[in-house]
């Protein structure tokens, strides 16, 4: 067993290998700051960034039965996190990735402008419940609409979002993920029926 796979992190990988998800969201908070780091490193946008580091954990937990603890599970998490690194790129070079965050942004669903006159806060309150009749309206799961309304639609940071929801953080950032990729894949199905 390598030093740094110790005894308790042995543990975690056994138990979320039965498919304990808090058990893995221990792993997850151990390792995420240094996947997040090398990822920062070699993206330069932390955005992106974080969007990876939740994708590398979600594959993790997915291929968790994969990991073979004759290697330290760093080894193993940072390898995820550079294949999807090297996906993430080739993709954004063939000009195929959809930002949940640019959809926001172009919708108007920013309404925390404090320079906003009555009217605009009226349109923008408008667009904030017809956001929030759309989110309800998707095949979402509750847990996933309520952390998708909250980070986007209310602008909670995931410190916020966890007090709120009394959930960790990875927990948050795992669920956040989660339904954006579902958002997005809803999205371009959308798309494509219009097309």
């Amino acid at each position: 067993m390598p030093k740094e796979t110790d005894k308790v992190g042995l543990q975690q990988i056994e138990k979320a290998r039965r498919g304990d998800v808090n058990a893995f969201n221990v792993l997850v908070d151990r390792y995420y700051e240094g996947v997040l780091l090398r990822l920062k490193q070699r993206l330069g946008n932390v955005a992106d960034a974080e969007d990876i580091a939740q994708q590398t954990f979600a594959k993790a937990f997915e291929n968790i039965n994969s990991y073979s603890d004759k290697y330290a599970f760093s080894t193993w998490i940072y390898s995820i996190a550079n294949n999807c690194c090297i996906d993430f790129m080739r993709k954004r070079r063939m000009g195929s990735t959809i930002s949940i965050d640019k959809l926001v942004e172009d919708e108007d669903f920013n309404t925390q402008n404090a320079q906003l006159n009555p009217e605009e806060n009226m349109i923008a309150e408008q667009n904030m419940v017809e956001a929030s009749l759309l989110l309800s309206k998707l095949k979402l799961k509750l847990q996933y609409r309520r952390i998708i309304e909250l980070r986007y639609l209310k602008e909670y940071a995931y410190e916020e979002i966890a007090a709120e929801l009394n959930i960790p953080i990875g927990t948050v950032k795992t669920h956040l993920f989660r339904a954006k990729e579902m958002l997005v894949k809803m999205i371009v199905k959308a798309q494509a029926a219009e097309s």
